[in-house]
Order: C-alpha cells, then sequence, then structure tokens
C-alpha cells in the first residue's frame, strides 16, 4: 500500500481543498468534459453510456456543478437543485457492477488525461468507488 502525502498547503499554511488541489473551476470542467467525450468514444464504456440517454449536454453540467461542490468548491448543484440526494436520483438508471466499473475506470482515465496530481488521483478514486458502490441498484 503506497503512503499518501498530506495534500499541498496554501500560502496560510492551510491544507489546499482538493477543489483547490485540483485546480478550481476550470480544471473541474476540463475533467468533466474529457470524462464524457471518453464515454462517447471509447467501446469499453458502452454500458455506461448507453444509461445516459442520447445526449449528455445535462449530465456534463450536473456533474460539474455537482464535483465543484463535492470537491469544497461553489455549490452550484445545491443552489439549482437543492441537496443531491444521488442515490434517489439515480434510481431510474440501471446501475449494476458493470456500470460501476466502467464509471470509474472512465473517470480514472479521465483524471490521468486532464493531468489530476497523482495523489489527489488516488483519493479520488477511493471516494469515488465509495460513492459508485452505494450507488448500484442492480445485482449484475
Amino acid at each position: 500500500m503506497q503512503i499518501q502525502e498530506p495534500p499541498p498547503r496554501n500560502a496560510q499554511g492551510q491544507a489546499l481543498t482538493p477543489f483547490e488541489w485540483i485546480g478550481g473551476e476550470p480544471a473541474v470542467r476540463a475533467l468533466v468534459d474529457r470524462f464524457y467525450d471518453l464515454m462517447d468514444l471509447e467501446p469499453a464504456y458502452r454500458e455506461l453510456r448507453a444509461s445516459h440517454g442520447p445526449t449528455l449536454d445535462s449530465a456534463r453540467d450536473k456533474l460539474y456543478w455537482f464535483l465543484c461542490g463535492w470537491l469544497g468548491g461553489p455549490q452550484h448543484y445545491q443552489e439549482r437543485f437543492g441537496h443531491p440526494r444521488l442515490r434517489m436520483r439515480h434510481m431510474p438508471f440501471k446501475i449494476g457492477i458493470i456500470e460501476r466499473d466502467q464509471w470509474l475506470a472512465c473517470m480514472d482515465q479521465a483524471m490521468g488525461d486532464v493531468g489530476v496530481p497523482q495523489d489527489l488521483r488516488q483519493r479520488l478514486n477511493q471516494s469515488f468507488f465509495q460513492t459508485a458502490d452505494w450507488m448500484r441498484n442492480t445485482p449484475g
């Protein structure tokens, strides 16, 4: 097991939030855009892409707004929709092990492609796994 370094600190000596560490809103937007671009391009994410319907525009915005707040930045999602209630909002969609694993792989690939720092990437992958696994609503 690799030991994780503590998050970098700002000029006042405070640990950066993941939002600050990743690079703020422009970096979150780049990550989300790459994630959905990969979902559209890569056959390995076929089932995941199929669960999103014909267009990804709304999903792009919602994930961007959500991630900004989840990472410790502006609460764009909550300002628009209230509490995320992730599990409830995802219940209409089939989310099994395949969809979970494809979501995680696609996000990890996107993080690598946009240059998320390795230590932050590891931390986010752990958190993403916990959330994605909790979202499963079908056994397969």
